[in-house]
């Protein structure tokens, strides 16, 4: 039973498929630590829960605007920007 079971999942037809789960799941647990550990309206421990609402605006900006929102703020939202231009703008 279990040899079958290990055959019909083990091809090489579904590493793809493994493969796009665990990036998914990768994201998500590190989007998950990131919320846990530096979210400041997320309190873990008694002490942080028992100080009410905090009006900390500096700590909510810094959370707010990491560095891959600063790297891309600027940029085209374009993949692939130079096959973009060469196939949608005329060649003289």
């Amino acid at each position: 039973m279990a040899s079958s079971t290990v055959n019909r999942w083990l091809r090489p037809e579904v590493y793809p498929l493994f493969a796009a789960v665990g990036v998914a799941v990768g994201i998500c647990g590190a989007q998950l630590i990131r919320n846990i550990c530096i979210n400041p309206e997320v309190r873990v421990t008694k002490e942080n829960r028992a100080a009410g609402v905090l009006e900390n605006h500096a700590e909510g900006e810094k959370y707010a605007e990491h560095a891959l929102r600063k790297f891309v703020r600027n940029r085209a939202p374009q993949i692939m920007p130079s096959v973009n231009n060469f196939f949608s703008k005329p060649q003289i």
